[in-house]
């Protein structure tokens, strides 16, 4: 199996590249090299977090370690998008609800993840 059928890393793949449109189309100039680069940076890493631990799977702590990176980062992802949102950089509201609601649907859908490998008879594929 490769990391690209979990869905964890679809759906965090999928974010990072709205994110990453989303700064180039949606916000001004100057948030490009702001905020924009911070979100851009955070979304990106949730997805190779979950590509780095399921690379080391056969170590079920570094895979957990890499996991929990992963949803700091989504977190941190969060953090970003309601910045933007609050300062008005990003006036789009409809394009925050559907981020918004999709990065917390990765959050949940990682802890379940990250609970379902902690399980003592779980084996890591």
């Amino acid at each position: 199996m490769s990391y690209r059928k979990l869905e964890i890393w679809q759906m965090a793949r999928d974010l990072s590249i709205d994110i990453h449109k989303m700064t180039l189309e949606k916000l001004p100039k100057f948030e490009m090299f702001e905020e924009g680069t911070q979100i851009r940076r955070s979304s990106k890493s949730v997805r190779s977090n979950i590509v780095e631990g399921y690379g080391r799977r056969i170590y079920k702590m570094d895979y957990i370690k890499h996991l929990l990176y992963a949803q700091a980062s989504n977190d941190e992802t969060i953090d970003h998008l309601e910045i933007l949102f609050e300062t008005k950089s990003l006036t789009d509201d409809k394009l925050f609800k559907d981020l918004s609601e999709r990065l917390n649907t990765v959050g949940k859908k990682l802890n379940k993840f990250i609970q379902a490998i902690q399980q003592p008879e779980t084996r890591v594929k």
